[in-house]
């Protein structure tokens, strides 16, 4: 597939990006056929010569067809793509590749008769946008969400109308294990509680540490008498490990409540709060649910 433009081609090109080099630019025939290639395209395991190559949508991997053929017919349409549009593409080693592609029309005489296409490689913004990400939304301690993840998510459900609840849980008398043992021990923990946490919530349900040695859990499409069980097992399973602290076994304890989300974020978060407090003050190791509210309050 060489790289030979016509006038009208070659305007298109200039009109769609300054080239560089790490680009790779693709002409495809009415159907979406590409017909000719830059050497870039070897990447993607395709030679640059030949007759009629693959589709353009065959180098995308599934998750990403649906928008890259929104594009591609589009511009088959004669509208002019200004939009770039990011997608995973099949490479010749099948390891998992991000592009971005902008697709504009090629025309002669009002009627299209093609596409033109550029692609270039985004797996290290892409890479760089990740670490990004969890930096901001992760607990570097114990890899979980933390407390901006967990507020942007539960004001996300608030939002949607999602049933579910929200469960709250405390390490018990935290700050004196740090102070006996030391904070490495207190690390250690936090590290086995969201670890117990990761074992004993289902996939669908969201764990963030929002405290030092607070922890929220979202869970999504559940009753009350169904996170309070869920919940109550954490609890009693937590109080039946022996954790090492220092040159000792001791078991760790820890408190839970359980509150309904609704009304509103802030609304949510205090009742639970308020459960986890009379959890406290009711001799921890042990889980409250919300109070109901009597009609009127």
């Amino acid at each position: 597939m060489g790289m030979n433009f016509t006038v009208q081609e070659s305007s298109a090109l200039y009109g769609l990006l300054a080239e560089t080099s790490s680009d790779v630019i693709i002409k495809t025939d009415r159907d979406g056929m590409i017909v000719h290639a830059s050497p870039g395209i070897r990447k993607l395991g395709v030679e640059p010569h030949g007759d009629v190559g693959p589709h353009l949508l065959d180098l995308v991997a599934e998750q990403g067809r649906e928008a890259v053929t929104r594009a591609l017919s589009s511009a088959l349409e004669g509208r002019q793509g200004t939009r770039w549009t990011e997608f995973p593409a099949v490479t010749a080693d099948a390891r998992e590749t991000w592009f971005e592609i902008r697709i504009r029309p090629l025309m002669e005489d009002s009627a299209v008769y093609g596409a033109l296409a550029v692609m270039r490689s985004i797996d290290e913004r892409r890479s760089l946008r990740e670490q990004l990400f969890a930096a901001t939304y992760t607990d570097p301690l114990t890899q979980l969400t933390n407390r901006a993840a967990f507020i942007s998510m539960l004001e996300h459900m608030i939002a949607q109308g999602m049933e579910g609840c929200l469960a709250m849980f405390s390490i018990d008398f935290f700050r004196t294990i740090n102070m006996k043992y030391g904070q490495t021990a207190g690390d250690d923990v936090l590290r086995v509680f969201a670890d117990l946490l990761r074992e004993m919530l289902r996939s669908d349900d969201i764990i963030s540490r929002i405290g030092s040695e607070r922890f929220a859990v979202l869970l999504p499409r559940t009753t009350p008498q169904q996170a309070q069980a869920i919940c109550a097992r954490v609890v009693t399973t937590m109080a039946e490990l022996r954790q090492k602290v220092g040159d000792s076994r001791l078991a760790i304890t820890a408190s839970g409540s359980v509150a309904s989300i609704s009304e509103s974020m802030d609304s949510t978060i205090e009742r639970a709060e308020l459960a986890l407090f009379c959890a406290k003050a009711k001799g921890r190791n042990r889980l409250e649910m919300e109070k109901p509210r009597r009609a009127g309050v």
